[in-house]
This record gives structure tokens, C-alpha cells and sequence, in this order.
């Protein structure tokens, strides 16, 4: 068996009318989508209904599959604690999809369960489903702070999951839109928030998710959407599956967007390989980007690239320009991946006795010594942007109306405590902003005394992440 239909769908809790007491009426095309989704999954009658929630347990760096028989939940937080659900794991599939990520040492698996409740993302979908079918065993899978391409590949791993245990299945893609549609909605509004539910919704209606890779990290925080990964999750699991999609409705009434589709495979497609397509495509552009680099930033890849294949650590290159065989400098090496940060680590003034041995120290601590981060792995390396800021000496400033976001980084110390942000960085727009970060960097509290010094970097890059 397979995979044979995949919705995606929100989770308000206000539509279950014992939460909403009337006030669901105000999404009642939501709803009766949703009761059309029940109806067609209970026709499908699946023996594992697989949901991935944002609301599940949730890490920066890892997929929480939840382990155990089963797990209970309720609508207590609701209200509506007489409303629980008591489901059963599908445990021989889950186990499965564990197995195959530990295979391809990807991260993902049981570990780490904070709370074995049902959520709200994954009790929604279920209310409706359950009234219409109490068949099946359920899997709940959680997002994580990984890149879309790694939401896609563990879509890839549910799907060859599904194909090898030989089961049944129905995949519920939960997560809500934008929450950022209206003023007077609770979280407010933003001019990203009705652009997002524009382009998923458009993405849904023709199947096209290899453009759900296209939707850059900060226009999704901007927008505020919590279920982008959720559905980049299910698009994996269809991977090189022709689909027939439907829209049944988009709602946008409470500030928060709404949305319910369904996808039904219908044959192989060899066409639809989108993860493997959007590498290629990213390989091309490093590889013109790589070409076109300066020696700062191939220094840095190479040193990248030998310490974390082999563990060595390079000599300096002979070939080197005087300025990098002769000049002290603090300098900043920074990693991106996707289009997020992958790495970051720096020094504020000079440490070593060249510009060179700064760069290679800084390169190798970025790409394996960030604490916020899990080392770079070798199967990394042709997906990484690299960027190398060389600091010239910092000055003293009276005040940030002395700052510049565009042209000058700035560090913030108060007693032995320091903070440094750099300049012209993306989704820093502000002094303010600048100064609030580099702030918080220091562990600087606020009301502490503090003292400003303003830097001029010079920028070796790769050039922009590719859109």
C-alpha cells in the first residue's frame, strides 16, 4: 500500500463548538470544508492516519517522533476537558521511519519527549476525523528549527516508510496560515500576511511545492504562519507522485488564515523529485558563486572544507595576498545555509599574527564551534554560503545617532560584559534594533549602563542565497 490522500489542513481550536460557543459561525466554510475532509478520509479508511504538528514537541535541530503505545489528550486548555481522544500508534511504522533516519544519520526520532499529550494541532484534525472514523492508528511527527529541504527529505523518509511496512495511509498536514490578516485580529496585521496565504494557497491549488522552497525565512516570520513547515513535510511524502489537488477553502475572518486542501497521488512522476531538483539548482549557483569569490571567501571555504572532512587543519596558503600574509585584523566569518544561519563566529580585534591564520581560526570555530548550532556535517558542504567580514578598528561613539545599520556594526559593553552585531544585516532595519541585539549578545540587562562603539567592516561574499 501507500500513501493514498494528504490534506492539509488548520487547527483553531474555536471550531470545535463546545470551544467556540457560537463564535465558530463566524468560519463556517472552514468548517464545512473541514467535514468534507472527515468524509472523504473516512471513504479512504486508512489503517495509520500520520499528522505532523506544530504544536507537538518542538527543537531546533531535531524531529520529535512520538514514542511510547499511544498517547490521551483533552480540551481542558479549551475549556473542554470532557472532549478527549485516547489513540493508538502505529508503532511498526513509526518505528520504521526512526530507523531510516538513524540509517542516513538524519535527526529524527523518539528521543526527548517533554510531554506525551495530545496537542491542540494534532486534537483538531482529529475531532473531525473521529466523528466520521474511528479506524486507523495514528502517528504524530513535530517540526523543528531545521530547513525546509530537511522537512522535505523526512517527507521523503515517511513516504519510503509507508511503501516498505506496506500500509494504508492518510497524511494530515496541520498548521494555520498567516496569523498576521487583520488589525483587529489578535496578533495583528502585517503587509506579509496576506501575501503568504496568496502564494501557499496558490502553491496548494496546482501541487507546485517546489515553490513552497521559495518562501524565504524572514517573509514567513514576518508573515507570521505556523504550519509552512508542516506542509513542506507532506509534499516530501509525495515526492515523485503526480497529484490531483483541490482547494475547498480559504477564510481569513479572526486575522488568522485558514486553509484546506487535499492531494491525492495518482502515479509516479519522475518530474516531481523536488528537493533533488532545488539542490541542483543551488549547486549550479555555488558553483558560479565559488568561481566568482575572492580569496577571503575560498580561504574560508577551504579551510571549511578540509577540517570538516578530514580534521586537519590547513597550512597557509603561499599564493596569499600581502595584505592577508601581513595585516592584523579582527574578522568575522559567517555560514548560511538555506539561507539561514549556520554559523558565526568572530574576533573584535586581531589575535593572531595574520589576517590569514584570523580567518582559518574563525572558520573552523564557525563551522563547528557555534554553540547554537550541531557541527557541519560533510554532506553540508556544497549547500553553505560563506561570508567574511574583516573589522577595521573600532571607535568611540557620544550616542546611536552616531550609527549606521547599512555601514557600521556596533559594540555594546558594560563592565566586562560585550556584545557586537555586525552591519547590514538582513531583519536588522533599526539602530534601535541593532543596539537591542548586540545588547542581549553581551547578556547586558536592560537599565545597565552601557558604552557604544561604532566599526566599519570590509565584506567578502558569495553574494546573496539564491531566491
Amino acid at each position: 500500500m501507500a500513501i493514498v490522500g494528504a490534506f492539509m489542513v488548520p487547527h483553531p481550536p474555536l471550531i470545535v463548538p463546545d470551544i467556540g460557543k457560537g463564535g465558530e459561525k463566524a468560519v463556517q466554510q472552514t468548517i464545512d470544508s473541514y467535514e468534507k475532509v472527515a468524509d472523504e478520509i473516512a471513504a479512504l479508511e486508512p489503517e495509520t492516519i500520520i499528522i505532523t504538528s506544530p504544536h507537538s514537541i518542538l527543537y531546533s535541530d531535531y524531529f520529535h517522533i512520538s514514542p511510547g503505545k499511544g498517547a490521551k489528550g483533552d480540551f481542558g486548555d479549551f475549556g473542554a476537558a470532557h472532549i478527549s481522544f485516547d489513540e493508538r500508534y502505529d508503532e511498526e511504522l513509526r518505528d520504521r521511519i526512526c530507523d531510516i533516519a538513524e540509517s542516513q544519520d538524519f535527526s529524527a526520532g523518539q528521543l526527548g519527549e517533554r510531554n506525551p499529550k495530545l496537542d491542540h494541532g494534532t486534537m483538531v484534525p482529529l475531532w473531525f476525523i473521529r466523528r466520521k472514523y474511528s479506524g486507523g492508528k495514528i502517528i504524530r511527527i513535530g517540526l523543528s528549527g531545521l530547513g525546509l529541504l530537511d522537512h522535505y527529505r523526512l517527507g521523503e523518509m515517511i513516504k519510503q516508510a509507508v511503501d516498505e511496512v506496506g500500509r494504508k495511509v492518510v497524511f494530515v498536514a496541520s498548521g494555520d496560515l498567516s496569523h498576521k490578516l487583520q488589525e483587529h485580529g489578535p496578533y495583528g496585521f502585517a503587509p506579509e500576511g496576506p501575501k503568504y496565504d496568496d502564494r501557499i494557497m496558490d502553491v496548494a491549488r496546482r501541487a507546485a511545492f517546489e515553490e513552497m522552497f521559495e518562501f524565504k525565512e524572514d517573509f514567513c516570520e514576518k508573515a507570521a504562519e505556523c504550519g509552512h513547515r508542516s506542509f513542506v513535510i507532506m509534499a516530501g511524502a509525495l515526492d515523485g507522485m503526480a497529484v490531483d489537488a483541490k482547494v475547498f477553502s480559504h477564510q481569513d475572518v479572526t486575522g488568522v488564515g485558514y486553509g484546506i486542501a487535499s492531494f491525492y497521488p495518482t502515479k509516479p512522476d519522475e518530474s516531481r523529485h523536488f528537493r533533488v531538483d532545488y539542490l541542483e539548482k543551488i549547486n549550479e549557483q555555488l558553483a558560479d558563486k565559488k568561481a566568482a569569490s575572492d580569496e577571503y571567501v575560498n580561504l574560508a571555504r577551504k579551510t571549511i572544507e578540509s577540517f570538516i572532512i578530514s580534521g586537519k587543519v590547513i597550512d597557509v596558503p603561499k599564493d596569499l595576498s600581502k595584505e592577508l600574509l601581513t595585516k592584523q585584523a579582527g574578522a568575522f566569518v559567517s555560514i548560511h545555509k538555506e539561507g539561514r544561519l549556520r554559523g558565526c563566529i568572530g574576533t573584535i580585534g586581531p589575535t593572531t599574527d595574520c589576517l590569514a591564520i584570523e580567518i582559518i581560526q574563525n572558520a573552523i570555530s564557525a563551522s563547528t564551534r557555534d554553540t547554537r548550532f550541531n557541527p557541519i556535517s560533510p554532506e553540508e558542504l556544497p549547500y553553505l554560503e560563506i561570508n567574511v567580514d574583516v573589522l577595521e578598528a573600532p571607535e568611540d561613539i557620544d550616542s546611536q545617532d552616531q550609527l549606521d545599520v547599512k555601514r557600521y556594526g556596533v559594540i555594546v559593553t558594560s563592565g566586562h560584559k560585550r556584545g557586537l552585531l555586525l552591519p547590514d544585516l538582513e531583519g536588522v532595519d533599526t539602530v534601535e534594533q541593532q543596539i537591542s541585539i548586540a545588547t542581549q549578545k553581551g547578556g547586558i540587562y536592560p537599565g545597565e549602563p552601557i558604552q557604544l562603539q561604532r566599526f566599519e567592516v570590509v565584506r567578502h561574499s558569495e553574494g546573496a542565497f539564491p531566491k
